[in-house]
């Protein structure tokens, strides 16, 4: 096995310290929530400066000492829970200056580095090379995390997840508890703990192993020269005078992914449309409307054709017409020019999805799903969409399309456990501080310090919306269960939830009743090989959250 190990000594990157005007900005990422309060935050350009950053924090602990003050790594900086911007951070690694994407003639790969968004990842690989990375359409994520937990996007219906491509991955590593080690992990390593390194980071989850520093992927995929973009919405307005439309759209909408390549729906849906994703924005109904994303390959004749009867087959109970979907609906701004099918070039359409939001504070949770939703979900979703009490307009439940390419591979082929579902739930709610609670004539972090009531009711919503829909199964999207027998039908369908929407809520008795831990609900039966491979490179647990893979001897 071959590593490279470097002494502390060698040059660490720019340390921006307390007091330095860019403390502020870096000791905090996407969700305003959380903000960290490092010795230092360590601006990183190159893996020889990660490995001194790595060795100079661990000179500072003896290898008996207790890590109180973890290390944590950011890369685009949209980790949803406190797993970078802790209270417990001492030191955060920086890594948005390596952000190249190149093809590696030596290594026969194209090269991302950990910090490279997926926006200049899309632009990077596609001008020069002509294929893409099936990855998010949220432009400002960075690899490092998107990656290392899985990653999909609008590709991947019908080329697969963003990690069905990686074939080398380049981590630093603390494998002797106290020196930082540079090792570069094959599919076809040779040695089983490489491969199993290599294996981890398909979608083992950020923060877990060590710091990643480089992925090579092989074999990418050419998009469509032309996409088809399409938005829509309807009013709250009607859909919360007629309850069992708004269930028959959602309810519809569930059924075409689930009988998508059956004989279960009509003759005219019955072709190939993989090549469409789908984004149902389940809305709030401060929101005013409700929406609907869909992007599919236009190069194909029949590309209308198959919008319009997908489209007619959702809306077949709905008896509402749309409108433009002409307002902000999570992450994706107003898209009011998209109500006719609108033909654009792969990457003029994927920079018109590229979107991140404001800077707000947020609460998230997840869901697989391996059947549609039944009545009793469409009943909660709709009560708590609709509720008195709370009026949020950047509150929603949003619906990916899913399955195709993406259940291809086996369960166990990659660290993605998930390789049945048909749709993927994410469950969102932001806000601001909004007031002045500690009267010092601004709206800032210091206010949601002081007061609790700025983030309770959001947290309240999506705590007790989450719970409803899944009330039957303890409060969470329990997995199905392994072994089904041909042809029968799992009691359960859900499939349990994405690392990369990481949720503490799961281990909290007060939320999951489930019996189900965090680690079942993300990493099924491929939770054991990932510990087997943290205990070999980092049995110290030197890097670690609160829901990060564990040793064995811990």
């Amino acid at each position: 096995m071959t590593v490279s190990l470097t002494r502390a000594g060698t040059e660490c990157g720019t340390e921006v310290v307390p007091g330095d005007p860019r403390y502020e900005a870096l000791r905090r990422g996407f969700n305003q929530r959380f903000i960290a309060t490092p010795d230092y935050v360590s601006v990183v350009s190159s893996t020889s400066e990660v490995v001194a950053a790595l060795n100079k924090y661990l000179a500072g602990h003896r290898s008996d000492e207790s890590l109180h003050r973890r290390i944590t790594v950011r890369s685009g900086g949209h980790c949803y829970e406190n797993f970078v911007c802790g209270d417990d951070v001492g030191v955060i690694l920086d890594l948005g200056q390596m952000d190249r994407a190149y093809l590696d003639q030596e290594m026969g790969a194209y090269c991302v580095e950990a910090g490279a968004n997926n926006w200049h990842v899309a632009t990077h690989l596609y001008a020069p090379f002509g294929v893409a990375l099936p990855s998010g359409s949220c432009y400002s994520v960075g690899a490092g995390g998107h990656v290392t937990g899985g990653g999909y996007g609008l590709l991947s219906r019908q080329h697969g997840l963003t990690v069905d491509y990686l074939y080398a991955v380049e981590v630093v590593v603390v494998r002797d508890g106290q020196h930082a080690e540079v090792v570069i992990a094959r599919r076809d390593s040779p040695e089983r703990e490489l491969r199993n390194l290599w294996w981890a980071h398909t979608g083992g989850g950020g923060g877990n192993f060590g710091v990643v520093t480089r992925f090579w992927f092989k074999g990418l995929p050419k998009p469509p020269s032309e996409v088809l973009l399409h938005a829509v919405a309807w009013p709250w307005e009607k859909l919360k005078k007629h309850p069992e439309r708004f269930k028959s759209l959602v309810r519809n909408y569930g059924l075409f992914f689930e009988r998508e390549n059956t004989q279960e729906l009509p003759k005219s849906l019955r072709g190939d449309y993989s090549d469409m994703f789908t984004l149902l924005k389940l809305t709030q109904r401060a929101n005013g409307k409700v929406g609907l994303i869909t992007q599919l390959d236009a190069t194909r004749p029949d590309s209308v054709e198959r919008l319009t009867a997908f489209l007619k087959w959702i809306t077949k109970d709905l008896r509402i017409d749309p409108t433009p979907l002409d307002r902000r609906m999570g992450e994706h701004a107003p898209m009011g020019g998209l109500q006719v099918p609108t033909r654009l070039p792969w990457l003029t359409a994927t920079q018109t999805l590229n979107g991140s939001g404001d800077n707000q504070c947020g609460k998230y949770k997840s869901a697989y799903m391996t059947r549609g939703f039944t009545e009793p979900m469409l009943n909660a979703i709709f009560r708590h969409l609709t509720r008195d009490g709370y009026e949020n307009p950047q509150a929603l439940l949003q619906v990916d399309s899913y399955g195709g390419a993406i259940n291809l591979p086996e369960s166990d082929d990659t660290a993605v456990y998930q390789r049945s579902s048909v749709l993927k739930l994410q469950y969102q709610t932001y806000w601001s501080w909004e007031k002045d609670s500690n009267k010092d004539g601004v709206a800032d972090p210091h206010d949601a310090e002081v007061d609790a009531s700025i983030a309770a009711p959001h947290l309240r919503w999506i705590r007790e919306f989450y719970r409803d829909v899944y009330k039957d199964t303890g409060g969470v999207p329990i997995l199905s269960p392994a072994g089904t027998a041909a042809g029968a039908t799992a009691k359960t369908v859900t499939d349990g939830c994405y690392i990369n929407y990481p949720d503490t809520d799961l281990d909290d008795p007060e939320w999951n009743r489930s019996g189900q831990p965090s680690h079942l609900l993300y990493y099924g039966d491929n939770y054991g090989r990932l510990q087997e491979t943290k205990e070999y490179w980092d049995p110290r647990n030197v890097f670690r959250n609160a829901q990060s893979v564990q040793p064995f001897t811990r």
